[in-house]
């Protein structure tokens, strides 16, 4: 049975980039992954400050791909390197938030994670997820397989040692 999230609100919305979980990477701290993997597109230091200073994810998403942005991205959306972002942006937020490790490994079951972009099926929406089509899923859904990829190499590695507080 699949894992299907789209929303922070959902059973599985810590899935999503736009989940509340702040990650630090590169000694800055970042209020959510949507906001690192954004700015990781480009290298301007402030376009990423702009980027890092947004309060509201959604926000963030429709500034990064502002048209007078575009020629700035030194990324290009959906390339390799891009998913190779997503993919350092969820292991950050899996090794800084050990309860999603446990969550990841405990309660996504076995099988596919799906975003569910349904009503956003057209650009990104079908690349980093999925949507239904006549009760059908359809899409690359790259971010559940991403997701699938860490739950699996996380799952096969000894859990982390806990420091204890003095």
């Amino acid at each position: 049975m699949a894992v299907v999230f789209n929303k922070v609100s959902d059973l599985f919305g810590w899935l999503g980039n736009m989940a509340p979980f702040p990650v630090t990477y590169e000694g800055l701290s970042w209020p959510t992954t949507e906001h690192l993997f954004q700015a990781m597109r480009f290298e301007d230091k402030s376009i990423r400050e702009t980027i890092r200073n947004t309060t509201n994810p959604v926000i963030v998403k429709r500034i990064a791909t502002k048209k007078e942005w575009e020629e700035m991205r030194t990324v290009e959306k959906q390339s390799d390197k891009d998913v190779e972002n997503m993919r350092k942006c969820l292991r950050l937020k899996v090794e800084q938030h050990q309860e999603l490790r446990g969550k990841l490994i405990h309660t996504t079951g076995t099988g596919a994670i799906i975003e569910d972009a349904t009503a956003r099926m057209k650009g990104s929406g079908l690349f980093w997820g999925m949507g239904q089509i006549g009760g059908k899923w359809e899409g690359e859904n790259m971010l559940g397989k991403l997701w699938v990829e860490l739950r699996e190499e996380i799952g096969k590695a000894p859990p982390p040692i806990l420091k204890m507080k003095k």
